[in-house]
C-alpha cells in the first residue's frame, strides 16, 4: 500500500512558527514519526511540502494511478484552495484532511474549510498526533475498501 502525505504552505516552518497553538514538534519529525508507523503498518509513503499550490495539485495528478490514498494538510489552502479542492475530487483514492490544531477554536475566518467537502474525513486539533491518526483511519479504509 502507498500512502501520499502532502503538507501545505509555512508548515515548513512547523517547530518555529507560533509553538502556542502548533507546538515545537518540527515537520521533519512528523515526517519521520509518520516514517516508522508506516514500516509498523507495512505502507510505504511519499511525503511533500510546498508553499505553492500548484505543486501541491500537480503531485496529486502524478500519483492519480499509483497511490492508494492520500493524507494533506492543506494549511493556508484550507479556506481559499478551489484548485486543490478541485483536485482532491477528482482522485480515485479517499483523502484524508489533517490540522494539527482545532479550527473550530481558531479565529472566526478559519472555521470554514473548502477543502473539507473534498475528502473523505478530517482529522484535526491532537497536534502532531492528528498525522498518526490520520494515517491508521487511511490504512484501515483503504483495507477495508479492498476487502469489499
Amino acid at each position: 500500500m502507498k500512502i501520499l502525505v502532502l503538507h501545505g504552505p509555512n508548515l515548513n516552518l512547523f517547530g518555529r512558527r507560533e509553538p502556542h497553538i502548533y507546538g515545537t514538534t518540527t515537520l521533519a519529525q512528523i515526517n519521520e514519526r509518520l516514517g516508522l508507523l508506516a514500516q509498523e503498518l507495512g505502507v510505504e509513503l511519499e511525503t511533500l511540502q510546498s508553499n505553492h499550490e500548484g505543486v501541491l495539485v500537480d503531485k496529486l495528478h502524478e500519483r492519480i494511478d499509483s497511490v492508494d490514498g492520500a493524507l494533506i494538510n492543506p494549511a493556508g489552502l484550507t479556506q481559499h484552495g478551489v484548485p486543490l479542492h478541485d483536485a482532491i475530487k477528482a482522485m480515485p483514492f479517499p483523502v484524508l484532511e489533517i490540522h494539527l490544531s482545532n479550527l473550530a477554536t481558531r479565529e472566526p475566518w478559519r472555521h470554514h474549510s473548502i477543502i473539507s467537502p473534498a475528502v473523505r474525513g478530517t482529522v484535526m486539533g491532537l497536534g502532531w498526533r492528528s498525522y498518526l491518526a490520520g494515517l491508521r483511519a487511511l490504512v484501515e479504509l483503504v483495507q477495508d475498501a479492498r476487502a469489499g
